[in-house]
């Protein structure tokens, strides 16, 4: 008998070389890439709900209507036989309840916010005389600026504004400012203030729109000054992902009693 081939299995096949073993990442990579993650997210993140939820909105601009006028009690002394003066001429110091201050945009590792300094160091006087106001000058105590936050403070009395070298921001009129009839009481008007502003040691002209009114015996003053940072040797800073905009803007809102 001749053997049936056709039923033969084929032979196996010989076993190849074996697969080399998959490498497994260290278990000390994996967390440093889990922290990178998760840094990266604080960063991006903790400013956005910081600033959105936290923080809260900025205050409002200081003008005559974001505070009251000194009011009530002045009015009062005004209409019991006092203070509600006939002429406006003579001397008039700043009183209580002025102050003064900046606002300017940072941004915080890419999340946009402002930035508000206030302080109520503020003395000076200004002299009416008819319908002209022929002088005024103003000084601000820059070392008691303070914000929402110390750390901007310490940068703000440190390195930016250097309080320790230059304590005081002052503002002197150069040109007589016209009223062209006195104000009645109450009355809102809008003057134009063109002084020397000395920030940081370095003295610039500078024209103010001023808002002013005469309130139960006192007068009362408010407005913004835009400030360009550099022309007053004032370098923001601009680290660690923070960085201070070139351009902000001084608040002065004042009250006059009169001397």
């Amino acid at each position: 008998m001749t053997a049936d081939t056709s039923r033969q299995a084929n032979p196996p096949s010989p076993p190849g070389p074996p697969s080399p073993p998959k490498k497994k990442r260290p278990s000390w990579l994996k967390g440093v890439v889990i922290g990178g993650v998760v840094v990266a997210a604080l960063v991006v993140g903790g400013p956005f709900v910081y600033i959105n939820f936290i923080e809260g909105d900025p205050p409002a601009e200081l003008s005559l209507d974001s505070q009251p006028a000194p009011g009530t009690a002045a009015t009062a002394r005004g209409a019991a036989g006092g203070t509600a003066y006939a002429t406006l001429d003579g001397t008039w110091k700043v009183a209580s309840g002025s102050q003064a201050g900046y606002r300017v945009k940072e941004v915080l590792f890419g999340q946009d916010t402002t930035a508000v300094g206030r302080t109520s160091g503020v003395t000076g006087q200004l002299v009416v005389s008819g319908t002209t106001v022929p002088s005024a000058d103003f000084t601000v105590d820059m070392t008691t600026v303070t914000s929402d936050q110390s750390q901007r403070d310490s940068q703000f009395r440190g390195q930016i504004m250097e309080t320790s070298r230059f304590p005081t921001a002052t503002f002197k009129l150069t040109r007589p400012i016209d009223l062209g009839s006195v104000p009645a009481e109450g009355e809102k008007r809008t003057y134009q203030a063109t002084g020397d502003l000395t920030l940081h040691g370095v003295t610039r002209t500078v024209t103010i729109s001023l808002d002013a009114q005469r309130a139960g015996g006192q007068i009362r003053a408010g407005g913004q000054i835009p400030v360009t940072f550099r022309d007053y040797d004032v370098s923001p800073p601009n680290i660690g992902g923070i960085k201070v905009e070139q351009n902000g803007v001084i608040e002065v809102l004042l009250n006059f009693d009169k001397s």
